[in-house]
Parts: structure tokens; sequence; C-alpha cells
């Protein structure tokens, strides 16, 4: 019986999906009093980050931290760093110098498969890894596991009415019963998210949740996506894309990569102007706001 879940899990057997985390999902943190007016201390916490592979830098000293209230977007071209910088975010690489705190542990210093389920992660490469034919249901309850592709892990009534629930607020509430291969890549993109959200995370990191859509997925997602950056009760939020016009209302942090350094980063209002995203992508640009929706178009004739 797992600790404080009411679950039942046993080992796989050999050719069995292999569990990216103990089948044991941690107890509740205990919250830590702060002084009043106090800070609290960030959910993500990098200091002078480099990440190193093959001899070339895919981060260079990338200092960074996220509040726990706050919606942060990542914004960069092919190569800057951000698949990366969510890999070490999500506990899943660890740097080759530097000090990465994420969610109060240190990396090197922390059992990170305990950790893991406490972020929620969508990313393609956590995508390619789910069974086609694994249920859309199955997708999203095994998260509360750390887990991809369901194998023997028992789950309680609460846990399949909360992987309802998110998909009925993602929007796909009625491919509960399809099997993963058989859903368009705009569903995909939704059950990934639902998937990301129902371990009730203190971090959820989006990487490129709307790449591949066509402009009524990507306006659908973005659309849910606000609802979810303006919910109070939600968690710390990053999301990374290449295009400003994928940014949902309500985001409140920025930050811009080019070739693994930081190019900028702060309120988003103050980061996102034509000369700091042109630095970004080596372009000359005009930046426009409109509604709470981005927009960037090359300033060449």
């Amino acid at each position: 019986m797992s600790e404080g879940t009411g679950r039942t899990s046993t080992a796989p057997g050999p050719g069995a999906p292999r569990p990216e985390a103990p089948a044991r999902r941690p107890a509740p943190r205990a919250a830590v009093p702060t002084a009043k007016g106090a800070p609290e201390e960030p959910v993500l916490d990098l200091t002078d980050v480099t990440v190193v592979r093959d001899g070339r830098p895919l981060l260079d000293e990338v200092s960074w931290a996220v509040g726990a209230d706050e919606r942060w977007v990542v914004l960069g071209p092919n190569g800057a760093g951000k698949t990366t910088l969510l890999q070490v975010a999500s506990g899943r690489m660890h740097p080759t110098r530097g000090r990465a705190e994420v969610l109060g542990e240190e990396l090197g210093l922390v059992d990170v498969f305990e950790l893991r389920p406490r972020i929620g992660l969508a990313s393609a490469a956590l995508a390619e890894r789910v069974p086609a034919a694994e249920k859309v249901v199955d997708v999203v309850l095994t998260a509360s596991y750390g887990m991809v592709g369901r194998w023997r892990e028992e789950y309680e009534g609460p846990d399949h009415e909360r992987a309802r629930e998110l998909l009925v607020t993602l929007g796909v509430g009625g491919l509960e019963q399809r099997t993963y291969g058989t859903l368009s890549e705009g569903e995909r993109k939704r059950v990934q998210i639902a998937r990301a959200l129902m371990s009730d995370p203190e971090l959820v990191l989006l990487d490129e949740p709307a790449a591949g859509l066509d402009l009524g997925g990507r306006e659908d997602l973005v659309r849910r996506l606000a609802a979810l950056v303006a919910d109070r009760a939600a968690p710390a939020l990053v999301l990374v894309t290449h295009h400003v016009e994928e940014i949902p209302p309500g985001v409140t942090h920025a930050l811009l990569l080019r070739a693994g350094r930081v190019v900028g980063q702060g309120p988003v209002d103050q980061v996102l102007t034509a000369e700091a995203l042109g630095e970004a992508f080596g372009l000359r640009l005009q930046v426009e706001r409109a509604g709470g929706r981005w927009s960037a178009r090359s300033a060449i004739a």
C-alpha cells in the first residue's frame, strides 16, 4: 500500500513499461510559515547554471528564479536552450556547473524520483513515450505515479474523477476511452496538459504546447491556457514557445534566450519589446499587444 495514497502497486516484470518514478506519490509537504511581509522562496531557482554536451554549452551561466504565484513564458529561436532549460527545471537533467533548486530541493542532493511527481511536465519527448494503445484516461491517471504506460497499479474513485474533470476542462472529456494513438495533434496536446496537472503539482512546465496546431487548435488551446493562468489557485507555470502569438493573456513574466544565454527577463511588459525580442531572434521586429495578446512581425519592408 502506498503511503498517503491508498493505492497498491507491484514491481513491473520483464518487458513491462518501466516507471519513471517510484510507485508512490510523496506525501504533501508541510507548509513553512514565513514572517509577515517576507517573500516566499521561489519554486525554481537557478544560479549560474551551465549545461555542456559534447563540449558545447547548451545553457551558459543562466540565473533565473520563478515565484510561486508567477506565470512565465520562455522565448527564443531554435537552439536557444529552451528545452534544455525545462529539462533542468523538471529534474530530468543536472547542470554541468552551477546550482539548481527546484521546489526547495537542490539537484544533486535530492532523490529526483521523489521530486518529479511534484512537477507537471508536458513535452514532445515525454509524449513520444506514451504507448499508442494507451487509453486516454490512463495517460492522465498514470501521472499520479510518475509512470508512462499503465501496468498493475490501482487507482481510487477520486483519481478517476479528477482525471475526467481535467479532460473536460481541457476540452477532451468525451475521449477518455479512446486510445492515444487515434487522437489528433490538438487532442494529444490537451491530453498532455491534463496529464501534467493530474498530480496536483507545485510547478507546471509546458514545452511548446501549441506546436503543430492549426489556427483553430491554437486559439482554443490559448483560451484554455488563459483560464489556467488566471486561476489564482493554480501552481506556478512556465510555458516555452517560439511565437509570441501563443502567449495566453495573464502571463506575468518573460525570459528570453539566445544561444544558451539570457537576453532578458522580468515582467512581461518590460521584456517583450521590439529591441529585446529582436536581439533574441536576430531580427528587426515590430511588436504589438492588443486585447492581452501579442504579435510580432519583421520590421524590414
